[in-house]
């Protein structure tokens, strides 16, 4: 059974002959670059830049050799533009702070500043302000907080009109050639990296892509108006789901049915404890727009919808089924409520687990192989029993995660040892 096979009959809850993996295909199911390289060395492979796929959070581009050692069923169909608004093309030479060398794009354009932390621009443009600031000693950007002076008694949603676009023609010519590569040319899962439909992520708030971003722009004082200034919070997701739906017909007719799986959105509704929101905002705020957008895909393809909320949603995965999410990730087991068993039990016939199969807080980064193993094997009895998960970590392998306890996982769901990839 190839990855395609493996993961469509995951996803359409048939059996297979085993659970199907991921890594790299999202930017929620990705590798730091600097473990990935450490990742590498392990495996034998030639001592070679690694190239940063996702710069915000620094992952790595997964490579055919490291696909094809680990047992991987899945890549990636990942958009043109990151999330700072420039093209990843024009690779160039670029080192990590810790020294691991890198190829990033020709447009990541930086400054250092006298802390020697990195100042990153938008759209690679230096004249603007830096929109993202990596410490000197650390493993990811941070977003700077541009925000312009903002008149609360005159909120407009149009001021984010800016954040939006439809894809261009370039885009789609992009989409389409690459997703028929894909396709045509290895026997993956190709998961469509959308990402549009994610209303209200955070991530996004402080407009990383833009030279000036309007409006609010504050992730503290964002979920301040979420109860303050619900009117203007809902104007803004009506644009913002409105490019969704139009931008969701385009990519149907660049990328057909090549796909299985689209990645949705990743708006974070959880913390360790509980929901960031309560159930009764969810419900005013997220959810028609979230059951709009799952209806156009489930009347329009074949594809199922892929749905990224850290942290404890247990409370709002009822909520998650009625308005039409396929799968569930990052499957946060750590967090109040989201015990393996108990989401088993309450939605492991209505939701696709793609994650949750080690802990990359503690158990990843912290534990032994051996504990690595026993997690992941725990959770692949639990979590996979009669079919129904993607193994994949809870969210990206982190930076400093020991490269044994990489191999130890990636062991544990082939049920057979890693050996290094023929040269």
């Amino acid at each position: 059974m190839n990855g395609r096979e493996r993961v469509r009959r995951t996803i359409d809850r048939q059996p297979t002959d085993r659970a199907p993996i991921d890594l790299g295909s999202t930017a929620v199911t990705g590798i730091q670059a600097t473990t990935y390289a450490r990742l590498r060395q392990a495996l034998g492979l030639p001592d070679e830049p690694v190239r940063i796929e996702e710069p915000f959070q620094l992952l790595a581009e997964v490579e055919e050799p490291v696909r094809h050692a680990l047992g991987i069923d899945t890549i990636g169909l990942w958009g043109r533009d990151t999330i700072f608004g420039f093209p990843n093309e024009g690779w160039k030479p670029w080192n990590l702070p810790d020294g691991t060398p890198a190829l990033v794009s020709e447009h990541f354009r930086f400054t250092v500043d006298e802390k020697g932390d990195t100042l990153i621009f938008p759209k690679g443009d230096t004249s603007a302000k830096p929109s993202g600031r990596l410490p000197r000693d650390g493993y990811y950007f941070d977003a700077i907080i541009r925000q312009q002076p903002i008149d609360e008694d005159h909120l407009d949603p149009r001021d984010w009109a800016d954040q939006f676009s439809l894809f261009t023609d370039e885009d789609l010519r992009d989409l389409e050639t690459r997703s028929k590569r894909l396709y045509e040319d290895t026997e993956y899962s190709v998961v469509g990296g959308f990402g549009q439909a994610g209303v209200g992520d955070i991530a996004f708030v402080p407009g990383q892509n833009l030279i000036t971003p309007k409006g609010l722009r504050d992730p503290n004082v964002w979920y301040e108006y979420l109860a303050l200034h619900p009117d203007y919070i809902k104007g803004i997701f009506q644009l913002w789901n409105d490019n969704a739906l139009r931008n969701l017909e385009l990519y149907r007719q660049a990328v057909g049915d090549r796909i299985d799986v689209i990645f949705m959105g990743g708006t974070d509704f959880g913390g360790q404890q509980g929901p960031l929101v309560s159930p009764k905002m969810f419900r005013d705020l997220w959810k028609p727009l979230y059951k709009q957008t799952n209806d156009w895909v489930h009347e329009n393809t074949n594809w199922k919808t892929f749905w990224h909320s850290c942290g404890s949603v247990a409370k709002l995965l009822d909520d998650f089924v009625e308005m039409g999410v396929d799968i569930l990730n990052p499957v946060q087991c750590s967090a109040v409520g989201m015990e393996a068993e108990t989401l088993k039990e309450r939605w492991g016939d209505k939701l696709i687990f793609w994650g949750g199969s080690v802990d990359t807080q503690a158990t990843m980064p912290f534990g032994t192989p051996e504990q690595v193993r026993a997690q992941a094997e725990e959770r692949l009895q639990v979590l996979g029993r009669d079919g129904g998960l993607v193994f994949c970590s809870i969210h990206n392998i982190q930076a400093k995660s020991p490269v044994e306890n990489v191999i130890a996982f990636f062991e544990a769901a082939k049920g057979d040892r890693i050996v290094a990839p023929p040269r």
